[in-house]
């Protein structure tokens, strides 16, 4: 922006309250030290060094000079586009930015409070309406909170969100838009958007509000982390957390650094993230549903992938070419599926401990023959849990095991399987939470000519669906 302060011409980034200090070293990571900002500063960025503290999501994404340094996306035909930062864990925050609209013809653009997942959060947005809107998103449902009416959108203009407890407040230019009670989930990340609009961001910064602000609070590093070259070693350091599984009561992880992923990364033998956070950029920045998409992670027969986090984009997630151990995962927004199984008849997969958020269709896809165990998992805002592939071109039997899982406002249903090949679900220890009733198994009959599957029946029959109602409670 023309008018840039002092304050503009340094970038500041503080991920606790208060902290000040350095992160130690991580595989494949340069930690760089910032300087502390005031005890109610968890973040700042006037990128003018860059965007390395974004994770992105869609559209064409860069930093330019408007005056000083700015953050532009300038894919105006991108129906979302956004960029993420901070943790998942923060609760009560005030995030503000300066935005101005390039193209405002057909969309939006703003900030974004308590980003759940890709598509589930608060915004505060300038319209094609010429207003400023205050919505709550929760995928294709946006929820209008009220609006104030903006002379000049191509002009800056500086957009706050407010969170704490239920309420949402947005702001424009410091004048009140609207206040409402939201229903969504009570933490997230930040994000700059855009909807069929392009836009330029400045002056990012979220401070705290009040007791409970941010559960990362305590977090130990205070720096931000620079990726190297796609790591193409199988194995990392071993200073790093346990990997004993979680239980699903467990707190989302804070993220020790981030890794932007251009290529898929190899997995033989066991990779320790040390809960860093992986990301799709370049090819991998997709956000869409194309079945076609790469995976972060392609795991070999064998293989282990422990203590990870997937941030948004998390293009095709994780595949499995064999038998594999995932173990204490966490998928901050399932992209096209988490993971996708993939080996033999004889496979075994296992899922122990972590979580997924966000998932338009199916969190664990089967692909692939043999036995997948999800145990100690948790899952929110998702369509399906698991499917066994009604359509593949090679059809297999297949089973699942589901144990101590709690499910979060799931959209469709727990697992879908194939009865015609013989499929089996194995179900016990289900809390589903938000929902008084959830079709837990779904039965079809599959096919290998890629036509839809038929479905056929839904519960416990004894013979593929293996559960009883007692092993399944609702919340």
């Amino acid at each position: 922006m023309p008018s840039a302060t002092p304050s503009r011409r340094r970038r500041r980034l503080v991920m606790g309250l208060g902290a000040a200090g350095a992160a130690g070293a991580v595989t494949a990571l340069v930690a760089v030290l910032v300087p502390s900002a005031s005890a109610g500063t968890l973040f700042s960025d006037d990128f003018e060094s860059g965007a390395g503290n974004w994770s992105k999501s869609g559209g064409t994404w860069s930093v330019v000079s408007d005056g000083s340094k700015v953050y532009k996306q300038a894919k105006a035909d991108s129906e979302l586009a956004r960029v993420f930062a901070g943790e998942t864990s923060w609760t009560n925050y005030s995030v503000e930015a300066k935005v101005k609209g390039l193209d405002l013809s057909r969309g939006l653009a703003g900030v974004a409070a308590r980003a759940s997942g890709s598509s589930t959060m608060y915004r505060l947005a300038l319209t094609s309406a010429g207003r400023a809107e205050l919505q709550a998103v929760k995928g294709s449902t946006i929820t209008s909170l009220g609006s104030a009416v903006v002379s000049d959108p191509a002009a800056w203009h500086t957009l706050k969100v407010d969170v704490s407890g239920s309420t949402v407040t947005g702001y424009l230019d410091g004048a009140k838009v609207a206040s409402g009670a939201g229903s969504l989930a009570g933490a997230g990340r930040i994000g700059l958007v855009t909807s069929y609009a392009s836009a330029e961001f400045d002056d990012v910064s979220v401070a705290a509000l009040g007791a409970g602000a941010t559960s990362s609070a305590t977090a130990s590093p205070t720096a931000t982390k620079t990726a190297t070259a796609t790591p193409t070693a199988t194995k990392t350091a071993t200073a790093t957390p346990t990997a004993t599984a979680t239980s699903t009561s467990a707190a989302w992880p804070s993220a020790t650094g981030e890794k932007a992923v251009t290529a898929t990364i190899a997995v033989s033998g066991t990779l320790d993230g040390g809960n860093v956070r992986y990301f799709g950029s370049g090819d991998l920045g997709s956000d869409s549903q194309d079945e076609s998409q790469d995976p972060i992670f392609k795991l070999a027969d064998g293989a282990v992938l422990k203590n990870v986090i997937l941030g948004a984009p998390a293009a095709d997630g994780i595949h499995c070419s064999g038998s594999c151990t995932l173990i204490n995962v966490w998928w901050e927004n399932v992209g096209e599926d988490a993971a996708t199984f993939k080996g033999g008849t004889s496979a075994t997969y296992t899922v122990d401990g972590g979580g997924a958020k966000g998932a338009d269709d199916k969190v664990f896809q089967h692909n692939g023959g043999g036995t997948l165990t999800i145990k100690n998992f948790q899952v929110e805002d998702f369509g399906k849990l698991y499917r066994s592939c009604g359509n593949c071109s090679t059809q297999h039997k297949r089973a699942v095991v589901v144990q101590n899982v709690v499910a979060t406002a799931p959209a469709g249903s727990l697992v879908g399987i194939n009865t015609n090949y013989g499929d089996t679900a194995t179900i016990s220890k289900v809390t589903v939470v938000g929902k008084k009733s959830l079709d837990i198994c779904v039965k079809f009959t599959g096919n290998s000519s890629g036509k839809e599957p038929t479905k056929i029946g839904t519960g416990a029959d004894g013979v593929n669906c293996l559960y009883n109602e007692s092993d399944i409670t609702f919340k």
